[in-house]
């Protein structure tokens, strides 16, 4: 049916207020077990875990898929060689990919620590909009202003109160739900559905999807493949008649995508190193002390107490990390951008 045939019609809160988690599914029950018995890690392991195997990965997927169905120009190779350089420039679209990566490298680090909180997700979203909107006082706030949706007659509620109020019942039910799929989807419908930002409320719901299987150890849900019609078709459903099977359909479609893609990249790992496994926290604290506090390796082995005698083999193991040390792989070690490009520039002192 054409646009102007169609009538007006806002936002609708009895689409979270009558969702009782565990009791009611947006998407079927059994294709949410399914996605989650099939896409999580089989052995016990920290929140968070998963993403972080395949970060470097996930960051270029996510990132990338994204931004394309936010219109961005950049094809997948240029994306990559965008994050190994680091800077935009003045270049917008350049902005939004980085922003995206700084935002996952942010999800990463503070999801297994904060969970899903109303703080974790209003950060997700000035993080992604940096430099993207003109009234900087709008990042991460709860929008005042009126908000357009193109070829839609979905108009969003205006009433900050409302937004607030929907955003807490949104992340409060979402904290809910115990199938991570379930409440990944969810979460990506329902703050898609609400526009509670100035701008940028889809890429944060796509983000903010991810929170719940970060928790879980599922894999991440990168949006491979996804084309910007069908995306814009499955959120038409929601938007205007809260119909949300285009969109069930298209998350299963392109989840079992990043399951099976994530899986690959966590097999050509090999098996672990169990060296690296038994000193990840200590070789971790070890780079950031080489790296922020310019303290030499050598001084930071013996203040850890993992000198060869006591240790074999972590002095030579980090002197290796610092080699392949990078600004596109150092959210693995909790650096920032910043001080591990200060390091680089400063010709690496260890």
């Amino acid at each position: 049916m054409p646009l102007t045939a169609r009538d007006p019609v806002t936002y609708r809160r009895k689409f979270v207020e009558d969702y009782t988690p565990n009791e009611s599914w947006l998407m079927p029950r059994d294709l949410a077990e399914e996605l989650y018995r099939n896409g999580r890690l089989r052995e016990q392991q920290p929140a968070g875990t998963y993403a972080r195997k395949v970060l470097e990965q996930l960051l270029i997927d996510l990132s990338w898929s994204s931004s394309r169905l936010e219109g961005n120009r950049y094809t997948l190779l240029a994306t990559e060689e965008l994050f190994k350089l680091g800077t935009a420039g003045s270049d917008a679209d350049a902005v939004m990919l980085l922003n995206h990566k700084a935002a996952i490298e942010f999800l990463v680090e503070a999801v297994p620590l904060q969970g899903l909180s109303t703080a974790l997700i209003r950060n997700l979203h000035a993080v992604l909009m940096q430099d993207l909107l003109v009234d900087t006082y709008a990042l991460g706030v709860i929008r005042k202003k009126l908000v357009n949706i193109s070829d839609t007659v979905y108009v969003p509620s205006q009433v900050p109160s409302v937004l607030e109020e929907m955003l807490e019942t949104i992340l409060s039910k979402a904290r809910l739900i115990k199938n991570p799929v379930e409440a990944a989807f969810f979460l990506w419908v329902n703050l898609a559905y609400l526009q509670p930002f100035e701008d940028g409320n889809k890429r944060t719901s796509r983000l903010a999807a991810n929170i719940p299987l970060m928790l879980y150890n599922c894999s991440p849900l990168s949006f491979l493949d996804v084309q910007p019609q069908d995306y814009a078709e499955a959120m038409l459903g929601v938007y205007e008649f809260l119909d949300v099977s285009r969109a069930v359909d298209l998350f299963a479609w392109t989840y079992r995508r990043s399951m099976k893609k994530y899986v690959v990249v966590l097999e050509s790992m090999g098996a672990p190193n169990p060296m690296r496994l038994r000193y990840r926290e200590h070789l971790t604290e070890a780079i950031g002390l080489v790296v922020r506090d310019r303290k030499s390796s050598q001084a930071v082995v013996a203040e850890l107490g993992l000198t060869e005698d006591q240790a074999p083999g972590f002095q030579a193991m980090l002197l290796e990390e610092l080699k392949k040390l990078e600004i596109f792989n150092c959210a693995r070690y909790r650096l920032t951008l910043n001080a591990t490009q200060a390091w680089i520039d400063a010709n690496r002192p260890h």
